[in-house]
């Protein structure tokens, strides 16, 4: 278990559309339990008028308009995480006969986690583990086998090429952990956070599993306290929970992400 954390995260993207494009950010905290939102401010230049949805399992907030030309999209906001719980061992998973039936569609495979194809990898490298003892398997696993290396992958890379390539960023990270988790028959789905103390600073993305009625989140870079998660979104991976989405092209002029304690 964690201490309770007062966070303020700032996030700041600028960046150009040319032509008008319709685009969707995923940058604000999420209202989720036992995470409260204390104040946030929002200021978009030049204004936009933007849709705001709230997805309702999840509490993650969407944003979305055409844009064009130079955009700016300032967020900041003071956020008190609540008492994270690290995953312990010896939690039981259910079997899918046995788990609430919302829970299946986090064990199918998805676009960047073909966990079919990594079934009997897992029984063979896992076996005689279940539940959070084989999750916890898993992320030694990670740590012992993928290398954090920048630049090797790219917004196509899926699981199964971390897993050739040995290396990758945290959504592969990620990827690989949720991958290996549904290819044992536990719900995972990937989470995208603010986190204190990353470094450098950036949006982070990391995965939890549901074990014994509850979500556990888990970061299998290491890089980062659970304590000092601050939830944004999350999904089967990272096609759902990119900070931004937008259909066609946008240029990157600038962007920065702060998170402080206090």
């Amino acid at each position: 278990m964690t201490h309770p954390m007062k966070l303020t995260v700032r996030a700041e993207l600028v960046y150009r559309f040319e032509p008008p494009t319709p685009a969707v950010f995923k940058i604000q905290a999420a209202h989720w339990p036992g995470q409260t939102i204390l104040d946030e401010t929002l200021v978009v230049t030049p204004p936009v008028d933007f849709r705001v949805d709230i997805e309702p399992d999840s509490g993650a907030r969407m944003l979305r308009a055409e844009l064009s030309g130079e955009v700016s999209v300032r967020y900041e906001a003071t956020v008190d995480n609540g008492v994270l719980q690290i995953l312990p061992p010896g939690l039981a998973q259910d079997d899918w006969t046995e788990m609430p039936p919302e829970m299946l569609t986090w064990v199918w495979p998805s676009r960047y986690c073909p966990s079919d194809a990594f079934v009997r990898f897992a029984l063979r490298e896992f076996d005689g583990k279940r539940g959070s003892d084989r999750v916890l398997a898993i992320l030694d696993w990670i740590n012992r086998h993928i290398d954090y290396v920048p630049g090797v992958s790219n917004a196509e890379t899926t699981a199964s090429r971390t897993f050739i390539d040995r290396a990758g960023v945290c959504r592969d990270f990620s990827h690989l952990g949720i991958t290996l988790c549904r290819a044992s028959g536990i719900p995972a789905r990937a989470v995208s956070a603010y986190a204190h103390q990353l470094a450098p600073p950036d949006f982070h993305a990391i995965f939890e599993v549901y074990l014994a009625g509850s979500w556990w989140l888990v970061d299998p870079t290491g890089l980062a306290p659970i304590g000092g998660i601050v939830r944004i979104a999350c999904g089967h991976d990272a096609a759902d929970i990119a900070f931004l989405s937008t259909q066609g092209f946008a240029d990157l002029v600038w962007q920065s992400v702060t998170v402080n304690e206090g």
